[in-house]
């Protein structure tokens, strides 16, 4: 497949994908294992370095998460990243302590040593403020990086030596170089530190030695024959939403089994407006794909009936999604498997099946799953990201249309519904989400943004129409920029869009009279209200 990987063992960080996201942006392959994964199963993925990633415990406290030690014997680099390199340290004969003062946000490295891990990193600042190290005015090299944490290296493992501080850690970082082991006391994943990309670059290339082998069009070979290996003469059905992910996964399905595979499409009845003739004038006309569509809005709608929890909502849609499938699968003869968009993040956030990050929400495609399912599962997207999806569809020759489409959840508008989920609402919601989008790319905005939509608030406000009191629905309209939907900002749209669109919705939407804008970041927020 890849010959040359880097693993990251998962310690529960937030930003353990990210880790991942970024080895694979320089085309090697990267996968994420619990901290706990037995050694053997580690030797036999045969990786060319091991990444540590951060997490929320301290090394010091009793029942902190440990990995096996004999991957300090496989001769191979390792790189711990905050808890990893606090582990590091404690692992291998330094100390580690609470820190007198916590390190969150953005802090100047000052660099000690020409590492090969800091390549190209640094540039001459001149402090005016003096370092434990140096005297004011002083130039030094220096990069700005992101901290996260309340204990710090008091004293490195032998043949350690520190090869960066900031003010507040004295060890920021530190290496043994005969061993290739280096460590980072702030993340280098995350976009906020200046040169991290850069960091994880030289590790993978100039302390590993990885080539970059790792790109779309291997994936799409390696997964086509893997498809049809594990298929044979069987028969597989494919759920279709419109969505990217599900578009993709059954391009890449059927160009490695052809008519053997079955799109079906389900109208859960918490779809956006006209979704199922785009989907099948995409798919069907110029893919040449079966598509078979289920019309099962009632009995979707009956069971959401009074439903007002979000978890519930996509545990309802999920099992429904799959009892259809199930009984429209059945009518196919010899049809033994089904084939799902599920990606990377919503495994990771759904059931932490790889470490100990903290479960976020369910998504349907993967909390939802009946127990005693009939079909086994395919699942070929399972360890991309988004924009790597993109890629795929792009590589596959799917129009920009399709692959550009904002993200868009498998619970569908049923969580952007808040609160109850009746047909009226749904209604007032299509009319407000085709507004939105209209509005945005007009203006030039959708492929900027991550994530455009309109969300139903439970509540009702006061306003004056005509010569009229009333009381009517509110409309939140939620935007957001990212790289991957692990992390997010809130998009700043131009006021005059903000505009165009309150003024649309109010006017032409009946029972909305006011439109607020979500001006809320992920984390602390999610993405979608719920």
């Amino acid at each position: 497949m890849f010959e040359d990987k880097i693993l990251v063992l998962d310690f529960g960080s937030q930003y353990t994908q990210l880790i991942a996201r970024r080895v694979r942006e320089n085309s090697v392959y990267s996968e994420i294992l619990p901290y706990n994964a037995p050694f053997e199963k580690i030797a036999a993925f045969k990786p060319k370095g091991i990444i540590l990633s951060g997490g929320p415990s301290s090394v010091y406290s009793k029942g902190s998460p440990l990995p096996d030690i004999k991957i300090f014997t496989m001769g191979i680099p390792i790189l711990g990243i905050c808890y990893g390199m606090q582990l590091m340290a404690h692992l291998l004969g330094g100390r580690v302590a609470k820190a007198v003062k916590r390190e969150y946000g953005r802090a100047e490295l000052i660099i000690d040593d020409d590492s090969d891990l800091f390549q190209g990193v640094s540039e001459l600042r001149t402090l005016a403020s003096a370092s434990r190290r140096r005297r004011p005015n002083s130039e030094l090299r220096t990069t700005v990086v992101w901290m996260s944490h309340g204990d710090r290296i008091e004293k490195y493992p032998e043949g350690f030596t520190s090869i960066a501080h900031t003010d507040n850690s004295p060890v920021a970082a530190m290496a043994n170089k005969k061993k290739n082991f280096y460590a980072l006391q702030f993340h280098p994943e995350v976009v906020h530190t200046e040169k991290g990309r850069e960091i994880l670059k030289n590790f993978i290339f100039n302390i590993c030695g990885c080539s970059p082998t790792w790109t779309m069009r291997s994936f799409i070979e390696t997964e086509k024959e893997r498809i049809r290996k594990l298929v044979g003469n069987k028969k597989v059905v494919c759920g279709i939403s419109g969505g990217v992910d599900s578009s993709v996964t059954a391009v890449l399905v059927h160009e490695a089994i052809g008519d053997a595979l079955t799109c079906i499409f389900v109208d859960n009845g918490v779809l956006r407006q006209d979704e199922a003739k785009k989907v099948e004038q995409m798919l069907k006309k110029s893919f040449h794909m079966k598509i078979k569509y289920v019309d099962a809005s009632e009995r979707f709608l009956k069971k959401l009936k009074g439903v007002k929890d979000p978890e519930r909502k996509r545990k309802i849609i999920g099992n429904e999604f799959i009892k259809v499938f199930e009984d429209e699968a059945m009518k196919i003869k010899n049809v033994s498997f089904l084939a799902q968009g599920t990606l990377y993040p919503d495994v990771i956030e759904s059931t932490s099946f790889k470490g100990p990050s903290a479960t976020i929400k369910s998504h349907h495609n993967v909390g939802g799953l009946l127990k005693k399912m009939k079909l086994k599962l395919i699942e070929p997207l399972r360890e991309l990201f988004k924009d790597e999806v993109r890629v795929l569809g792009r590589e596959l020759g799917m129009p920009d249309e399709t692959i550009n489409r904002h993200p868009f959840p498998g619970p569908g508008l049923a969580i952007r519904c808040i609160s109850d989920v009746t047909k009226e609402r749904l209604t007032i919601l299509r009319k407000a989400d085709v507004i939105v989008l209209d509005e945005i790319k007009k203006a030039g905005l959708y492929n900027k943004i991550w994530q455009a939509f309109a969300v139903l608030l439970p509540v009702k406000s006061v306003g004056v129409m005509g010569d009229e009191r009333t009381y009517d629905n509110v409309i939140a309209v939620r935007g957001v920029t990212s790289v991957d939907g692990m992390t997010a900002d809130w998009a700043q749209i131009p006021c005059e869009v903000l505009g165009r669109i309150s003024n649309r919705i109010i006017n032409e939407v009946k029972g909305v009279n006011r439109v607020v804008y979500d001006i809320s970041s992920k984390p602390p927020s999610t993405i979608e209200w719920e």
